[in-house]
Formats: C-alpha cells, structure tokens, sequence
C-alpha cells in the first residue's frame, strides 16, 4: 500500500506490486446493482484504481434518477497518481463527476456518511505489506474494534475501515478473497461482519475470475451497518462472473462461532450435522485429545543438510555425525506407515534419508563439508546465518506419527516406524503416554474415514494449484475418530488394515476409505443415507478446490 507515486507507465507488474487487480464488468455492475437503491445514495469507492466501480455506480444511479441528464457526484480514493487521474476522466465520460483524493485510503479518518461504499480492496500478502503504511492499517481496524496479527494482508484492514465510512443502516459491497472463509487471521473480520451489519451475504464462485491475482475470491454483500448482528448468512453460487445475474436463491448458513472459518458455508447443513454428533457423543474428538501437534525442522537449506546414502559416501560422513530422515517433501507418505525398510528402499533411490548433523568437534570428513558450505554461501541463507554455529540445525525428536501438510487429496497421517527426524515439509504428532501405543497402531487407519476426510477440507485451506494445507493449529482441531472409538473398533481396524494397506499402494484412496467408513461409521450410528451425505460433501469440496486450482493456471 504505502508505494511511491509515479508517473510512469502503469504496468501489470506494477500493479501487482500494490495488490491492483481490475475487476470484470459483469461484477462491478452486479455490486452496483445490489448496493445502489436510490440517485441519492452517497458512494464511496476506497481504492478507486481505473475507476471500474465508480462507473458502474454512475450507470446505476442514472437508472434510477427520476430524470435524463442526471450527472451523479461521487467519491473515491487512489493511492496511484495516473490511476486517479483516469479515474476522474472515466467518471466523466459515464456521465457523472468524481472527487477522487490521491491519497493512502488508511491515512483517511473514518467520515460516515456514506450510503454504500463499494470496491475491490487491494490484496498485498503480509511478506509485502510492512513498515508504515502497516501500521496506518492496523490502526484503522482498531479503531472498528478489530485487533489484527501481523499475518494479516492488506485487504483484511481495508474492509474494516471501510466499513466505518458508512451511515447506519449502510451498505458495503466487496471483491474480497476467499481467504475470508478459511484463514486464521480473517477470524475478527469474520466476527465483525456477523456482529455490525443486520444481513450478510457471500456469493461465491466455481471458477476463479482474476487468474492473473493467483487468489480465489468470493463477492461480500452486508447490509444494515449498525443494525447487527446477522445471526446467519445467505450463501449463493455463481459458475463465473458472467452467471451472476442468474444466480440461484442459495442456502441460508448459520456458524456456530462467527469467529471461526466459514468453510463449512459451502455444505449442505444436513452433511455437518453427523459430524457434529460424533464429537457430542465422544466417538470423534480434536487431534490434539491424542496429542501435540508441532512443525518439523528446518534446515535453512535442505539441499546442504539433506543428504542420500549415496552422497554421504562421496563424503566420508561418519555415521554418527547422521540423522535418519524422512525425505525432503510427502509424495512417499502416501501408505500408513514409514519403516526402516521404505527409508532404505528410499535411499537406494536417491533420495535424501539423512540430516548432516556434525557434534562439537566434526570429523575431518565433516570439517571439510563445512568448508565446502562457507564457500557455496550456505552459511549466509538467514536461517543459518541467525544460528550460533550455522551448521548446527535445531533439531525436534522424532515423531510417532507424520502428518502432510500439503495435499493434492487429503491430509494423510503415517505411523514414523522408521523413528526417522523429519524436516518442515511435513508436521509431526506426539502422542500423550496413554495413547501412544493406540495412536501409533491404528491412528492413521481409523483416520481414513469420510468424516474426517470431508472436516480436513473446512479446517484447512487451499492454496495454488489446487493443494489443502493444514498448518499445526489447524490440525489441533482437526476432527478425528476419539481413542475410545479406536479401541472399541481396535479388532476390526486390525482385520482391514492389509486390504487398506494395498489400496493405498494401489492409489486407491476413495477405496480405502469406503472400508475404514464401514468399520466407523456405518449402522445404526450412521445410517447409509447420511453416510452418503458426508461423502458428497467432501466430494463437492474437493472437487471445488482442484477445479479452481486448474482454472487458476
């Protein structure tokens, strides 16, 4: 946000720079259309950029003026000095006049006299929003009342003080990303939307419509601004921007904690429901009932520290200056188990089985792989440059279980029989004493089950290309089969865990958790017709994510 202004040439690479997206008309005139609802209306557009909204606006209220010839005045904000002034001129060759202030929009103190302020906020990641302009942000949402982290992008503060610009009984209408729905930080804007305005409102997209922005996004639509709380909100679906205006009547959602992620809003209420009984009934619980869940090690340069069998030999590593490891990456976590014997059928492979993990006084053969990282620069790469001894990697002890974070299916639990160290690229489970030997036996078996499936798609998020990631805190309250429920089921798990076992060396996921859901879920507890609800929901979920990962390409 706090960019310095040009007069060059506004290019694509420029406006990414500064989070400038420029929206499709088929959804400029859809807000609009919905947030206008009289020629008097007073609309503010915060981050003006060619003016998009400022002319749909113009067109609206035009429509709705009792006479030809109406000019309409209304208000913007652009930080880019030429974007403002094409503002201006676009403005009024739609028949209308703006003032439009070339300023940052969180240098601006909150005037509520707005009947409708309406645009596409800019969306700059938190690595790129830092330093002063950060600050202003965070500032503007305290004074709505929201206390934001430092993880936080731009756009989340942008909605808030947004929002303070309208009268009561204010509309505010939004490009906003998805992120709305799922991310941890976005959990105060969450509560703010369903706590200051009487309705909202969500439409939501199947195709991704900024391909060039690399970010899902979702229309946010609230009405009566100080006349909350909503109580529930009204989901709608649109297959792309061009299918707004034929958008169907939708679902009425209502979260059980406004804070909390919003993924759940694109499931048919009816499917959350057997989950729900599960955890009130204890035969599902959080992961972290079984135990903490933590991040790997991180090396700062796997390439240096990871090795192959094959490369420690070139070396002459000692043994003793070795860690076993768990391979950089999760593609060879796929079954139930790690063993002493996949790691080395890894290693004959090429793969990377062991962390160089010198002691206080390295070998020769250790000294002289030092030298050899000094002089490639490895000691320079900031996480090693910030240790006391660069080359010696903080480590964690190995993990009972191995959970991936990145997934192009589900997130997959996988017994660390190998007791291989492992890296960031995956997160670790440390069971409690009392379930450890339960947990490590049958924990990722018992979690192949739809239940859990379709809850790792609603507490995790999607990232590019379509991948679920679940971070530790994610996974802490990620619902799981409880260890009651294992050790009822115990002997049933272990009668189906070789048919498992080759279904998934077979790829055969879906398979594999047919069979799970039958030993779990099905019966009395969980008849057919519900089970089959659950399983559609993670389906559509799933499905959702990956369309929209290829359509981001």
């Amino acid at each position: 946000m706090n960019r310095t202004l040009h007069t060059g040439e506004d290019t694509a690479a420029a406006r990414k720079s500064r989070g400038a997206f420029f929206t499709p008309d088929a959804i400029t005139a859809f807000i609009a259309n919905w947030a206008l609802r009289s020629s008097h209306d007073r609309v503010l557009e915060p981050s003006a950029g060619d003016a998009a909204f400022l002319v749909a606006a113009v067109h609206r209220l035009r429509e709705l003026a009792p006479r030809s010839g109406f000019c309409p005045e209304l208000d913007g904000v652009e930080l880019h000095e030429d974007s403002a002034g094409l503002a201006h001129e676009r403005v009024a060759a739609a028949g209308g006049k703006a003032r439009i202030r070339n300023c940052d929009f969180f240098a601006l103190a909150p005037d509520p006299v707005y009947d409708a302020v309406i645009g596409n906020p800019p969306y700059i990641r938190y690595q790129g929003f830092a330093g002063e302009s950060r600050r202003r942000a965070r500032e503007a949402a305290l004074r709505g009342g929201v206390a934001l982290t430092g993880l936080a992008s731009s756009w989340a503060a942008f909605t808030i003080h947004s929002a303070m610009f309208l009268k009561p009984g204010g509309r505010l209408a939004m490009v906003l990303p998805a992120e709305l729905l799922s991310v941890n930080y976005a959990g105060p804007v969450r509560r703010f939307l369903f706590e200051r305005f009487r309705k909202v409102q969500l439409v939501l997209f199947e195709k991704q419509v900024f391909p060039d922005a690399e970010a899902d996004v979702i229309l946010l639509l609230a009405d009566g601004f100080g006349e909350g709380p909503a109580g529930h909100a009204h989901i709608r679906q649109a297959r792309d921007a061009a299918e707004l205006q034929r958008l169907g009547d939708g679902l009425t959602w209502t979260p059980a904690d406004p804070a909390g992620k919003w993924t759940s809003s694109l499931i048919d209420p009816d499917a959350i429901s057997p989950l729900q009984d599960m955890l009130d009934r204890g035969r599902f619980t959080r992961l972290d009932q079984w135990g903490d869940t933590t991040l790997g090690i991180v090396t700062g340069n796997n390439k240096y520290f990871a090795l192959s069998p094959q490369r420690v030999k070139e070396l002459g590593l000692p043994r003793h200056e070795l860690l076993r490891l768990s391979p950089p990456g999760s593609a060879h976590l796929r079954g139930l188990s790690l063993s002493a014997a996949m790691l080395a059928q890894l290693g004959k492979q090429g793969q990377s089985t062991y962390l160089f993990c010198p002691g206080d006084q390295p070998s020769a053969a250790a000294a002289e792989y030092i030298d050899s990282g000094h002089r490639a620069g490895v000691a320079t790469a900031y996480k090693c440059r910030v240790r006391k001894t660069w080359y010696k990697v903080p480590l964690v002890p190995p993990a009972d279980l191995l959970l991936t974070c990145m997934n192009a299916d589900t997130p997959r639990l996988v017994t660390n029989e190998a007791n291989a160290s492992h890296l960031n690229s995956v997160h670790g489970v440390y069971f409690s004493a009392e379930h450890r030997a339960l947990g490590r036996e049958l924990l990722p078996l018992a979690s192949l089950n739809s239940i859990t499936l379709l809850h790792a798609e609603i507490v995790g998020r999607s990232y590019g290309g379509g991948i679920l990631k679940i971070e530790p805190k994610e996974a802490d309250v990620w619902a799981v089969p409880s260890p009651s429920l294992v050790a009822a089921r115990a002997a049933q798990l272990r009668q189906v865990l070789p048919q498992v076992a080759r279904l998934l060396h077979e790829g055969a996921l879906l398979k594999a958790v047919d069979v799970v859901d039958q030993v779990l879920l099905a019966g009395r507890h969980l008849p057919a017709a519900r089970l089959r609800l659950v399983q559609r929901a993670r389906s559509e979920l799933a499905q959702r994510r990956t369309e929209r990962g290829r359509s981001g390409k």
